[in-house]
Protein backbone atom coordinates (compact mmCIF):
# COMPACT_ATOMS: atom_id res chain seq x y z
CA UNK A 1 0.00 0.00 0.00
CA UNK A 2 3.18 2.34 0.81
CA UNK A 3 3.90 2.09 -2.77
CA UNK A 4 0.75 3.40 -3.83
CA UNK A 5 0.50 6.29 -1.79
CA UNK A 6 4.24 6.98 -2.69
CA UNK A 7 2.81 6.53 -6.91
CA UNK A 8 -0.21 8.94 -6.21
CA UNK A 9 2.03 11.55 -4.57
CA UNK A 10 4.40 11.48 -7.52
CA UNK A 11 1.35 12.75 -9.31
CA UNK A 12 0.72 15.06 -7.22
CA UNK A 13 4.31 16.71 -6.95
CA UNK A 14 3.70 17.49 -10.59
CA UNK A 15 1.24 19.96 -10.20
CA UNK A 16 2.69 23.73 -9.78
CA UNK A 17 3.59 23.70 -5.82
CA UNK A 18 1.36 26.04 -3.57
CA UNK A 19 1.63 28.02 -0.55
CA UNK A 20 -1.15 28.91 1.61
CA UNK A 21 -3.32 30.28 -0.96
CA UNK A 22 -5.38 34.32 0.40
CA UNK A 23 -8.69 32.50 0.19
CA UNK A 24 -7.93 28.54 0.55
CA UNK A 25 -9.23 27.39 3.96
CA UNK A 26 -7.13 24.88 6.11
CA UNK A 27 -7.24 21.08 5.16
CA UNK A 28 -7.63 19.14 8.22
CA UNK A 29 -6.36 15.29 7.98
CA UNK A 30 -6.57 13.56 11.34
CA UNK A 31 -5.66 10.49 12.77
CA UNK A 32 -6.18 8.22 15.93
CA UNK A 33 -2.60 7.61 17.31
CA UNK A 34 -2.32 5.53 14.15
CA UNK A 35 -1.09 5.77 10.76
CA UNK A 36 -2.93 7.71 8.08
CA UNK A 37 -4.94 5.59 5.16
CA UNK A 38 -3.64 5.84 1.95
CA UNK A 39 -7.06 6.97 0.59
CA UNK A 40 -7.52 9.67 3.27
CA UNK A 41 -3.95 11.20 2.56
CA UNK A 42 -4.59 11.26 -1.31
CA UNK A 43 -8.16 13.35 -0.46
CA UNK A 44 -6.14 15.62 1.63
CA UNK A 45 -3.90 16.10 -0.04
CA UNK A 46 -5.29 16.87 -3.63
CA UNK A 47 -7.99 19.17 -1.53
CA UNK A 48 -4.84 21.39 0.27
CA UNK A 49 -3.06 21.42 -3.54
CA UNK A 50 -6.64 22.25 -5.31
CA UNK A 51 -8.07 25.15 -2.72
CA UNK A 52 -4.80 26.39 -2.68
CA UNK A 53 -4.82 25.78 1.32
CA UNK A 54 -2.71 24.18 4.38
CA UNK A 55 -3.24 21.15 5.25
CA UNK A 56 -3.05 20.24 9.59
CA UNK A 57 -2.24 16.74 10.04
CA UNK A 58 -3.53 16.16 13.66
CA UNK A 59 -2.84 13.06 15.37
CA UNK A 60 -5.33 12.89 18.47
CA UNK A 61 -3.91 10.43 21.41
CA UNK A 62 -6.11 9.34 23.80
CA UNK A 63 -4.22 10.63 27.27
CA UNK A 64 -4.13 8.63 30.02
CA UNK A 65 -4.97 9.84 33.48
CA UNK A 66 -1.88 9.48 34.78
CA UNK A 67 -1.53 13.32 36.80
CA UNK A 68 1.90 13.27 38.04
CA UNK A 69 3.42 12.02 34.75
CA UNK A 70 1.45 14.73 33.06
CA UNK A 71 3.33 17.08 34.98
CA UNK A 72 6.65 15.89 35.18
CA UNK A 73 7.18 14.42 31.88
CA UNK A 74 4.49 15.17 29.61
CA UNK A 75 6.78 13.52 26.61
CA UNK A 76 6.03 10.24 28.10
CA UNK A 77 2.23 10.47 28.62
CA UNK A 78 2.20 7.81 25.07
CA UNK A 79 4.18 5.14 25.07
CA UNK A 80 5.89 4.01 21.63
CA UNK A 81 3.53 1.23 20.68
CA UNK A 82 0.54 3.53 21.93
CA UNK A 83 1.61 5.57 18.86
CA UNK A 84 2.55 5.79 15.08
CA UNK A 85 4.54 8.17 15.21
CA UNK A 86 6.99 7.91 13.01
CA UNK A 87 4.23 7.29 10.00
CA UNK A 88 2.31 10.13 11.09
CA UNK A 89 5.02 12.42 10.34
CA UNK A 90 5.99 10.33 6.96
CA UNK A 91 2.60 11.65 6.01
CA UNK A 92 3.67 15.62 6.55
CA UNK A 93 6.66 14.99 5.08
CA UNK A 94 5.53 13.56 1.80
CA UNK A 95 2.34 16.53 1.66
CA UNK A 96 5.81 19.12 2.10
CA UNK A 97 7.72 17.53 -0.16
CA UNK A 98 4.23 17.56 -2.58
CA UNK A 99 4.61 21.69 -2.22
CA UNK A 100 1.62 22.07 0.55
CA UNK A 101 1.96 23.88 3.43
CA UNK A 102 2.00 21.68 6.48
CA UNK A 103 0.96 21.80 9.69
CA UNK A 104 2.20 18.41 12.08
CA UNK A 105 0.20 18.33 15.44
CA UNK A 106 0.11 15.82 18.20
CA UNK A 107 -2.39 16.81 20.49
CA UNK A 108 -2.91 14.56 23.88
CA UNK A 109 -6.46 14.77 25.58
CA UNK A 110 -8.90 12.54 27.84
CA UNK A 111 -11.40 12.94 24.61
CA UNK A 112 -9.57 13.03 21.01
CA UNK A 113 -12.87 13.29 18.79
CA UNK A 114 -13.71 16.33 20.40
CA UNK A 115 -10.71 18.20 20.53
CA UNK A 116 -10.61 17.37 17.42
CA UNK A 117 -13.81 19.18 16.11
CA UNK A 118 -12.17 21.84 18.52
CA UNK A 119 -9.07 22.17 16.68
CA UNK A 120 -11.39 21.92 13.48
CA UNK A 121 -13.36 25.20 14.69
CA UNK A 122 -10.75 27.03 16.01
CA UNK A 123 -8.45 26.96 12.64
CA UNK A 124 -11.68 27.64 10.62
CA UNK A 125 -10.85 24.63 8.49
CA UNK A 126 -12.47 23.78 4.86
CA UNK A 127 -12.84 19.76 5.42
CA UNK A 128 -11.66 17.30 7.85
CA UNK A 129 -10.21 14.32 6.48
CA UNK A 130 -11.16 11.46 9.46
CA UNK A 131 -8.27 9.18 8.12
CA UNK A 132 -6.82 7.04 10.83
CA UNK A 133 -6.02 2.93 9.16
CA UNK A 134 -8.46 1.28 9.94
CA UNK A 135 -6.86 -2.01 10.46
CA UNK A 136 -5.19 -0.37 13.07
CA UNK A 137 -8.49 0.95 15.37
CA UNK A 138 -11.08 -1.05 16.68
CA UNK A 139 -14.43 -0.69 14.37
CA UNK A 140 -16.86 0.24 17.59
CA UNK A 141 -14.24 3.48 17.86
CA UNK A 142 -13.81 4.52 14.65
CA UNK A 143 -17.80 4.22 13.81
CA UNK A 144 -18.45 6.36 16.49
CA UNK A 145 -15.99 8.71 16.24
CA UNK A 146 -16.94 9.18 12.39
CA UNK A 147 -20.54 9.61 13.87
CA UNK A 148 -19.68 12.47 16.11
CA UNK A 149 -17.42 14.33 13.33
CA UNK A 150 -20.59 13.98 11.09
CA UNK A 151 -22.87 15.68 13.67
CA UNK A 152 -20.56 17.75 15.10
CA UNK A 153 -17.98 19.42 12.81
CA UNK A 154 -19.02 22.71 11.18
CA UNK A 155 -17.47 21.89 7.98
CA UNK A 156 -17.19 19.70 4.81
CA UNK A 157 -16.41 15.97 6.26
CA UNK A 158 -14.71 12.96 4.57
CA UNK A 159 -14.48 9.69 5.98
CA UNK A 160 -13.52 7.05 3.86
CA UNK A 161 -15.95 3.72 3.19
CA UNK A 162 -13.78 1.00 4.75
CA UNK A 163 -12.75 -1.33 1.71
Amino acid sequence: MASTATRELGDLSAVRPVVNGPHGRPVVLATLSVRVDPEAERVAFEAALEARAKLIVANMLEMHPYPLTAMLARDCLSLPHEEDLDAVRATAERAANAGIATELLRISTLRPVTAMIELVRERNAGLLVLGPDRSRVPRRRLRAAARAVRRDAPCLVWVGDGK
